[in-house]
Order: structure tokens, then sequence, then C-alpha cells
């Protein structure tokens, strides 16, 4: 397979794409605007309100939901969560546009081919059922009681799109160098490297799991939850999911657990001999590790949503320096005696 900058540069931009559509999205629910827009249109759904009658209808379904029902707003005030579900759902459309017609290019002309075509079909896939999946989610906002989405679909979601992020960049990376340049001294680097791409991964999905169910708005000291360390509401029976508690305290445990094998990761990678670009690598990776501690201990004490959405994002930044790094090292070789 030769190097082909072209495709990885594809591949990059959607994974870019998939991290602003976690700004988005990250955006939406953060404001509460999750059921803003209760209508299914894969095609049309990109030409907004043209004018009152439009307004009218679509404010009509969203007070039936039970989130205006139980705090009403004016017209105006729902167009302001309109609009960012609107932006979100038409950046949706555009990743499929920037997707499909490319591929279909690449097709044609031959460039693309083998197992390449399968992984990238698959990640379509993947796409489609995101966006099913995001629709189903919506949809709760018009049963009874719902009042934005739920653990069990918000959850999922977001962790299925970081599995994309995570084989477009990975896919992207190897387009544009299939031959791994060897490394020196640094096979014991890769385990390290895999556990801490997949501790974070972990971890970044019971985040979601706290953000969906509010765990943000309860036991909001650290390091202990109010005092204890072992919650009594932890082993209330019932869906784990749901049960703040429970998805606060595996989040913690988690983020520590990721935070010491990261840097530990971090450490070993600076006391290793490395091309300069890997050992920034470890080195950026040592920084974002630390600030997304630091970040989740905040958001935790202040029980602030608007520092959980940047604690979101810099996850999503620390994943992506993690694969870079395990891409990297996919030619180290053992200690040379």
């Amino acid at each position: 397979m030769k190097p082909d900058k072209v495709l990885g540069n594809w591949c990059l931009i959607l994974a870019a794409m998939v991290f602003g559509m976690t700004i988005g999205g990250g955006h939406v629910r953060t404001i509460g605007a999750g059921f803003a827009i209760e209508t299914w249109r894969p095609v049309t759904g990109f030409i907004p309100p043209m004018n009152a009658a439009d307004w009218s209808y679509l404010f009509g379904l969203f007070r039936q939901t039970a989130i205006y029902q139980s705090h009403p707003i004016t017209l105006a005030q729902y167009k302001s969560l309109f609009w960012p579900m609107y932006f979100d759902r038409n950046w949706g459309r555009l990743m499929g546009l920037v997707f499909i017609l490319p591929f279909a290019w690449f097709l044609a002309t031959g460039r693309l081919h083998g197992r390449a075509v399968l992984w990238m079909l698959a990640i379509f896939a993947l796409g489609a059922l995101q966006a099913l999946f995001g629709w189903y989610m919506v949809q709760q906002g018009l049963q009874p009681g719902v009042l934005t989405p739920t653990p069990i679909w918000g959850g999922p979601h977001f962790a299925s799109a970081m599995l994309i992020f995570a084989f477009l960049l990975w896919i992207g990376l190897t387009f544009r160098t299939p031959q791994p340049a060897p490394v020196e001294n640094a096979a014991r680097l890769r385990p390290w490297t895999t556990a801490s791409i997949l501790l974070i991964f972990a971890t970044m999905g019971f985040g979601a799991l706290v953000a969906t169910s509010n765990a943000i708005n309860v036991y909001n000291s650290f390091p202990t939850m109010d005092g204890r360390w072992l919650p009594p509401a932890m082993f209330t029976p019932g869906p784990f999911w749901v049960n703040q508690a429970t998805v606060q305290f595996a989040h913690r445990l988690l983020a520590t657990i990721t935070v010491l094998v990261v840097l530990a990761t971090a450490i070993i990678g600076l006391r290793t001999t490395l091309p300069p670009a890997l050992r920034d690598n470890f080195l950026l990776l040592a920084g974002l590790v630390a600030l997304q501690y630091l970040l989740g201990m905040t958001t935790i004490v202040l029980g602030s949503s608007n520092l959980g959405y940047v604690h979101e994002l810099n996850a999503v930044l620390l994943f992506a320096t993690a694969i870079f790094a395990r891409h990297k090292l996919r030619g180290a070789q053992g200690v040379h005696l």
C-alpha cells in the first residue's frame, strides 16, 4: 500500500467534523435544546422555517414535550433553542456529503480499493446508525415526564461517535503513512498507550452517563462524595445508568485510574529516546490528562454544566492525542542489546 495523503486528509477532515459535531451536540445538551426539533426530515430538513406558519408548527410540536409543559417558554425563547439544534443537524448532513461525494469519486477512479472500501463502508454504516439513534433519542421528548434525553440513549450516542472518531483518525493516519517507521527501544510503550486509549474511552463513556443523568448536580465535593467514599445511594435497586451515585462514582474511579495510567505512559515515553515529534506527543498527552483531571474535579465541586462541556471537549482532544501516539508506535522495536 502506497502513501496517499489525499485519502488520509479526507478521513482526518471527517474526524475533525466529528469533533465539530461533539462541539455542537454538547452545546445543544448544555442549553437544554435536545428536544427543540421534533420532526425527522433527513433530506429536506436543511430548509429552515420560512414563515410564521412554519414556526407555529414547530413550536406546536415543542409545546407537546414534557420540558415545555414543566417550564413554558415564548416563541422567541424557543427560537434560541431551535437554531443550535438546527445547525447541529445540518452539520451532520454536511458530514454525510463530505463522506459520500469523495467516496464515490475515489471508488470510481480506483483510488479506494480492497479492504479500505469495506472499512469506509463500515464507518458510513456506523454514521447512519448514529443519526438514526439520535432521532430516536430526540423522539423521547414527546413521552410523558421525559425532560432530557435519557442516559441509556445519550451515553451510547456519544460513545458510538467516539468510535467513529477513533476509526477515522486511525485509518486517515494509515492512509498517510501505511508503512510504520521503526522506533527503537519503544516496544514497551505500545501496551501502555493501548491501555491509555481504552481507559480514556471507558471514562468518557461514564462521563456521558454523568452528563445525561444530571449526576453533576449531586455529590459536589472531592475526593469524597458528601463525606463518604461509597455513598449509600449506590446500592439503590434499579439500572445503574440512571443511578446518579453509581455513574458519578464509576466516572471518578475510572478517571483516577486513567490519569495514573496515562501519566505513567507519558513519563515512560519522555524517559525513552524517541523522535522529537513523538516525544512532543507524549508531553502533550501528559498536559492534557492533567488538565482533564483538574477540569473534572472543578466541574464536580462547582456543579457547573458549562465547565462540564469544556471537560467533555478536552476529553476528545486527549483521546485523539493518545491515538496519534499509538499510531506512531506501530513500528516500535524492542531493546537492542
